[in-house]
């Protein structure tokens, strides 16, 4: 967590903590999902994996704590995979890091009408301003949002952007994995 401003929000330093985990394990990574639980409690109701975490310290920072989950399976879409997503009440909140490939606003009028979802990711894939970005999604179980965005090309934790607002689509499915 070398990286992340103390001064910002919990959820924006867990996305942060996420992103620099993630960007430590390189490109071309599968999705990851995490489960974000308050650190406070976590150390009172579950002292041997906090200590397994190392984060036994009382007196260490509080706020989320990024748990990793099992891998996602890589032959069900994620979208289909984050439907059969149930979080137990210990869970404040979820993360989600993907890398995809995204073209510049200049390209959406180059788009060639009626391609397959199959045909489309090829042309997108083929594109010469295509882009690899790394979006790492939080979302709480109460409502706040957060994300992080990182360009291949300007792999640098002084160059990943921040926002709310940034991968919205991507966070109303974080956010329907708490609906009852």
């Amino acid at each position: 967590m070398s990286n992340t401003p103390m001064a910002a929000s919990p959820l924006t330093r867990a996305v942060l903590e996420i992103d620099e985990y993630v960007s430590g394990l390189g490109w071309d990574q599968p999705a990851r999902l995490f489960a974000l639980v308050d650190t406070a409690r976590l150390r009172t109701q579950e002292p041997a994996l906090a200590a397994q975490l190392g984060l036994e310290d009382a007196s260490a920072p509080t706020g989320l704590t990024p748990i990793e989950q099992d891998e996602i399976p890589s032959g069900k879409p994620l979208d289909e995979f984050l439907g059969t997503i149930a979080w137990p009440d210990a869970v404040t909140g979820c993360a989600l890091s993907v890398e995809r490939l995204m073209l510049p606003p200049s390209a959406e009028a180059q788009v060639p009408k009626n391609l397959s979802e199959a045909k489309l990711a090829k042309w997108v894939a083929e594109h010469p301003e295509r882009q690899e970005v790394r979006m790492t999604v939080a979302v709480l179980r109460e409502g706040g949002r957060e994300s992080a965005l990182r360009l291949r090309e300007k792999d640098s934790p002084t160059e990943v952007l921040t926002g709310p607002d940034l991968v919205p689509g991507l966070a109303e499915a974080l956010a329907a994995t708490f609906a009852d």
